[in-house]
């Protein structure tokens, strides 16, 4: 059984391939994310072509949302590892209304813990958490769908 997780690793290593190798987007979808097993599940292959053409498509906005919260140090100068697993959770956080901002979050540790430092996983749950309350309270975070009762019952 595939699970996001493993489907979230895979766009992780699309776009540090897209990034680092400057192929077109159509390779790396065919040679990355066509090729592997899950694949032939349509929705997971659909929501990893998602998240990749979405962190893609809102790069520069993700990157000045992430720029905003990391105080007097410049993005560039980020670990390009941590800096993309930002963007992937940045993009679920604003474009993905089903999966709840928690769920992001943790798999955005996650990711952190297994490819960067040993501090990443902090680092990474210190940036969004302040960039959640920011969106929050800009009302760019639209959540609905299951996992999200506590929103709706107002805790």
């Amino acid at each position: 059984m595939i699970n996001r997780r493993k489907v979230r690793e895979t766009v992780l290593r699309a776009l540090y391939a897209h990034q680092l190798g400057k192929d077109s987007t159509q390779h790396v979808v065919d040679t990355l994310i066509k090729k592997e097993k899950f694949s032939e599940e349509k929705e997971l292959r659909r929501f990893a072509e998602k998240l990749f053409f979405r962190s893609l498509d809102h790069s520069e906005e993700l990157d000045e949302i992430t720029s905003k919260h990391i105080r007097n140090w410049d993005i560039n100068r980020l670990a390009l590892i941590d800096r993309l697993i930002l963007k992937m959770a940045l993009c679920e956080f604003v474009y993905f209304e089903e999966i709840p901002t928690k769920v992001s979050i943790n798999e955005a540790i996650e990711m952190a813990k297994r490819y960067s430092t040993a501090k990443s996983g902090r680092f990474i749950n210190g940036i969004l958490d302040a960039a959640l309350t920011d969106l929050e309270e800009q009302g760019k975070i639209q959540k609905k769908g299951r996992g999200l009762i506590e929103k709706t019952l107002g805790k």
